[in-house]
């Protein structure tokens, strides 16, 4: 791997951690402030919101400025969002915020690596930042059980500054001021990654037009870009693939929170390190799917989508910790080595056919339309009453069906256009464009 590739994954781990840290963080806060548990759940939705609202404008001025400078301003932003929720706004709003520094950030994370790397190292590099971005999950969800917890928070909380008062008084408030700090490490990074050469793509202005004229003007580009994407025989096996995959495990995330409590009667800070054995288990798949996994045969994984399905309904006759372990880590396995391979495809894909930034917006927009979609059915059906099990239930059949949708969806273009799969795959065999 080229070294400005490592500079990448640093970036990348502290930002990550520090977004997985803060989710558990602002569960604790909403649940300290005595919010209701459907507004918990919405914190998903939050987050993905500004995905799909900017997906049209992120993707190009990812392609309009160096990725490095780009990933700097997205954690500026999530910084800002962390001062509001330190300082009184709504957790649910502040994290709308982060949420919106998240949606630039991504596009630039990702289509770098299609601007510095070849195709044939796209799995691997895939590989390697998929398992850094679940290692960062696992040690982002476990930073943010103890910060919020009674051991780490009454040392933060004790700590005194002459002749200042902070104004934090609680837990949640301690354990946020410290991911500010993450951030800022990660912003550190960010402008130490080099520039790759790829000629920037500026963003359209018309001088007669006015501000919103032109960024209006960016939604027809989107549109084209998502038909293009969408009618692509293997881009869209592999973005209907990412696009489920992360819509149920985006909302998973807060399930296994809620399982862990209704399971097994864990606290928040129990619960979270549920979520870390689960991260544990894709960050392992990913790193052997990045090991034996090619560009080219990405589509064999599908028929794994169907059994990680089927395991997340099996979650509901699990209540004993000794069982639960081992079956999270096989769980998260799964998706590790089905997501790998797929993300790598799209990204390809998507980098032929319209360039990087604009390809990760709109696979952005689709995934998190998806977990925009799925947390807002979870949220309603939960202050309806659904308990987490019902929910699991739901997910994991839905996971399973629409995998074999997906499949059968495949072998369909398999049989009536071979000619152009068979070109798109020689494509993918080959270092070019």
């Amino acid at each position: 791997m080229k070294r400005g590739f490592y500079t990448i994954m640093s970036a990348q781990f502290f930002s990550s951690l520090a977004d997985n840290a803060l989710f558990v963080t602002a569960v604790e806060l909403l649940r300290a402030n005595g919010a209701p548990e459907w507004q918990r759940a919405a914190l998903v939705p939050m987050f993905a919101l500004f995905y799909v609202v900017l997906a049209p404008f992120v993707g190009a001025f990812a392609d309009a400025l160096p990725k490095g400078r780009v990933m700097f301003i997205s954690n500026a932003i999530k910084v800002v969002g962390c001062l509001m929720m330190l300082f009184g706004h709504h957790p649910l709003m502040a994290y709308a915020v982060i949420g919106l520094g998240a949606a630039a950030y991504s596009p630039a994370k990702y289509g770098i690596l299609t601007e510095l790397l070849p195709a044939s190292q796209l799995v691997k590099a895939n590989g390697w930042i998929e398992g850094l971005t679940i290692t960062s999950i696992i040690l982002g969800v476990l930073v943010g059980g103890q910060l919020v917890g009674p051991m780490i928070s009454d040392h933060l909380l004790a700590l005194d500054f002459p002749y200042f008062d902070t104004g934090i008084d609680t837990p949640a408030e301690a354990a946020i001021a410290v991911l500010i700090l993450i951030y800022v490490l990660a912003a550190w990074f960010n402008l130490h990654i080099p520039l790759t050469g790829v000629a920037m793509r500026p963003l359209r202005q018309d001088p007669n037009k006015s501000l919103m004229a032109n960024v209006l003007g960016l939604l027809p580009d989107f549109w084209r870009c998502s038909r293009r994407l969408w009618g692509d025989k293997l881009g869209q096996i592999s973005l209907s693939t990412t696009t489920l995959f992360w819509g149920a495990s985006g909302n998973l995330r807060y399930i296994v929170l809620a399982w862990g409590a209704a399971a097994l009667g864990y606290s928040t800070t129990q619960a979270s390190a549920l979520v870390g054995v689960v991260a544990i288990g894709t960050a392992v798949g990913a790193v052997i799917a990045s090991m034996r996994m090619r560009l080219d045969n990405a589509t064999r994984v599908i028929p794994l989508g169907v059994i990680m399905g089927l395991l997340v309904v099996c979650m509901i006759f699990i209540n004993n910790l000794w069982v639960a372990v081992p079956f999270l880590i096989v769980l998260g396995g799964l998706g590790g080595f089905l997501v790998v391979p797929m993300n790598a495809l799209l990204q390809h894909r998507g980098h032929n056919l319209m360039g990087a930034g604009r390809s990760i917006a709109v696979q952005n927009f689709n995934e998190q339309l998806a977990i925009l979609a799925m947390g807002a059915f979870y949220s309603l059906s939960t202050k309806m009453g659904l308990t987490a099990f019902g929910a699991i239930t739901v997910f994991g059949l839905l996971v399973a069906g629409t995998m074999v949708l997906i499949g059968m969806w495949h072998r369909y273009n398999c049989r009536q256009h071979p000619q152009e799969v068979e070109k798109l795959l020689e494509v993918a065999r080959r270092d070019c464009h």
